[in-house]
């Protein structure tokens, strides 16, 4: 079922959720619902705009060393260099088309525990085909399989620790028959479970940075059905962050995360084309500036939350042990099918 739930204007409504927060081996977690302040509307709400034409986009990288970002579209992968140009990407690779093959850039991270680290600027790839598990894309777009999954349901999110309270692990969601299973793989492709309970997740998960307040270094995931954004602890627990307030259900609430870094250029993310949906898509990557976002008081550390129907957007704000403040900050073009992680530009590393 599909519902939409007005966004109060001007207003801000607090709702406190009561409960705790315990991952059991044996059953489902009980999920811990904090007090949050809903998203309040204003009346100059930004619109994301139209940047690139890219046939079947699901997915964005975060920056390479270059500047440039990785584009995963119809099941196979492209390069966006700073200044705006579209090449071609890994010849090697391919993904199933009709999925959603999310993508993660490493940044180096070293796994202490593991005595190794992450190829720097590599990509790793939600597999989706032949065996579940991760593929990885090095710099110059060398292919090979990199982590293999027990099959547990559909791989449905990725994202690298940058934190460490994961130990710079990256992190896998699958979800099947409405919960998930949240995995952790270490640099040598060595998977431990870190919960097998967890909610419904779906799409761009982003691990929070160290000023997200009491969620800082948390698996932070959302759930399109409810409308919920969740946290799960390198303990496998589970908190409630934030209600969207926005529209919510299949294929509309929300779908896409990031954190917003200092120094970035523009905010990006994919709307796919999907012919028959409600929200058909345009095959765009939508963009918002940093000056429009400064303006709207969007600040670094601040959580953007995207909605997969009409690239509804948020900005989910946490400090200290008091309740995140959400605020609707962004709309997109009602048609819009959004998908995969919001990431941030920036120019080249000189």
């Amino acid at each position: 079922m599909r519902t939409t739930m007005r966004i109060a204007v001007l207003a801000l409504v607090t709702s406190a959720m009561a409960g705790c927060a315990q991952t059991h081996p044996e059953g489902r977690p009980r999920v811990h619902r904090a007090a949050t302040t809903h998203a309040a509307r204003a009346a100059g709400v930004l619109q994301w705009a139209g940047r690139h034409h890219i046939r079947g986009v699901v997915d964005l990288s975060a920056p390479r060393a270059d500047g440039s970002i990785v584009i995963a579209a119809a099941g196979k992968l492209k390069r966006l260099a700073a200044d705006g140009r579209v090449s071609a990407f890994a010849p090697g690779y391919a993904a199933p088309p009709g999925l959603e093959p999310y993508i993660a850039l490493s940044r180096g991270q070293r796994v202490a525990d593991a005595g190794c680290r992450f190829a720097p600027d590599s990509i790793y790839a939600l597999r989706l085909n032949h065996g579940d598990g991760v593929t990885e894309i090095n710099p110059r777009g060398r292919v090979r399989r990199f982590a293999r999954l027990p099959r547990r349901g559909l791989e449905n999110g990725i994202a690298f620790d940058q934190t460490g309270h994961f130990g710079h692990r990256l992190l896998v969601t699958s979800t099947a028959a409405g919960t998930t299973t949240v995995d952790e793989i270490d640099c040598r492709g060595r998977v431990r479970v870190l919960s097998r309970h967890a909610p419904r997740l779906e799409g761009g998960i982003a691990v929070a940075p160290s000023t997200f307040g009491r969620f800082a270094g948390d698996l932070i995931a959302p759930d399109e059905i409810s409308g919920l954004i969740y946290a799960i602890t390198p303990a496998g627990n589970v908190h409630v962050v934030a209600r969207s307030g926005l529209a919510h259900g299949q294929d509309v609430g929300v779908e896409s995360l990031g954190f917003v870094p200092s120094g970035f250029t523009d905010a990006l993310v994919s709307d796919r084309h999907t012919p028959g949906n409600r929200h058909p898509g345009d095959d765009l990557i939508l963009g918002l500036s940093r000056a429009a976002l400064t303006g709207a008081r969007v600040r670094a550390g601040d959580l953007l939350a995207v909605t997969e129907g009409g690239a509804q957007t948020i900005a989910v704000r946490c400090t200290g042990v008091r309740a995140c403040t959400v605020r609707h900050v962004a709309d997109g073009p009602p048609i819009a099918h959004i998908e995969g992680h919001v990431v941030f530009s920036r120019a080249a590393t000189p």
